[in-house]
């Protein structure tokens, strides 16, 4: 069986990923930091395939050291999925307003939790493991009222790319899924209406291609990878 760790996945992204991974019989962990939404996760996907659902903060150690202990006990992992992120301040402040604090425990989301989890995970992973950091285009464009966010998924970006250079056996890709209907989505946006923008499952099958398939590390827009058939 192939195993998988999920971040955030009490909804949106993640949920949806975990849905199709559960479906073809993946072994999963699943964290978010609701405990009930999580457990229901738990309890939706458990009826396909091995579910340990984890609640708690990426940004803990103790948290980290929880994922590594199931990891373990299901014999190790073929796939990391960093998708948990903190968005910030609702509506976006511009630089100059934003207050540090907050852009600290932006960072310390973002950037910092993903290696961490890699970091702790590193002895679990299996050879030619697929790790998945999911990023933004706001880490390659300059939105205005977008500095902590979308710095922050820059940095994330970067390391991304440093990371795969210095692990050339792993699969490293660091992914932006493009716009969709989420409830972060609508919390950057909180007086637009965002009906009009793709259901996270519209981004799940260019996931699909990465993780099946053989692509060089990079980075990717996930709706533009053509996911295999047959």
């Amino acid at each position: 069986m192939k195993n998988a760790l999920i971040t955030g996945a009490s909804r949106g992204l993640g949920l949806a990923l975990a849905r199709r991974l559960a479906e073809q019989g993946w072994g999963l962990i699943v964290d978010a930091r609701g405990k009930k939404a999580i457990e229901q996760v738990r309890e939706e996907l458990s009826q396909k395939t091995t579910v340990i659902a984890i609640p708690g903060d990426v940004t803990a150690e103790s948290h980290r050291k929880k994922l590594f202990k199931a990891a373990q006990e299901l014999g190790g992992l073929d796939l990391v999925v960093n998708n948990a992120s903190f968005l910030g301040p609702s509506p976006q402040p511009t630089l100059l307003e934003y207050p540090l604090d907050v852009l600290e425990d932006v960072y310390r989301a973002n950037v910092i939790a993903p290696l961490a989890i890699l970091q702790t995970l590193f002895p679990a992973l299996r050879l030619d493991a697929c790790i998945i950091n999911v990023t933004s285009d706001a880490g390659v464009e300059a939105y205005g009222g977008w500095g902590g966010y979308g710095s922050s998924k820059a940095a994330l970006e970067h390391l991304s790319h440093i990371f795969a250079e210095e692990n050339p056996s792993l699969r490293v890709y660091w992914v932006d899924p493009g716009d969709m209907r989420t409830q972060m989505q609508q919390e950057a946006f909180p007086d637009e209406d965002i009906s009009d923008r793709p259901l996270p499952e519209e981004s799940v099958p260019g996931l699909m291609a990465l993780i099946e398939g053989s692509q060089p590390s990079g980075r990717y827009q996930a709706r533009e990878v053509i996911e295999p058939t047959g």
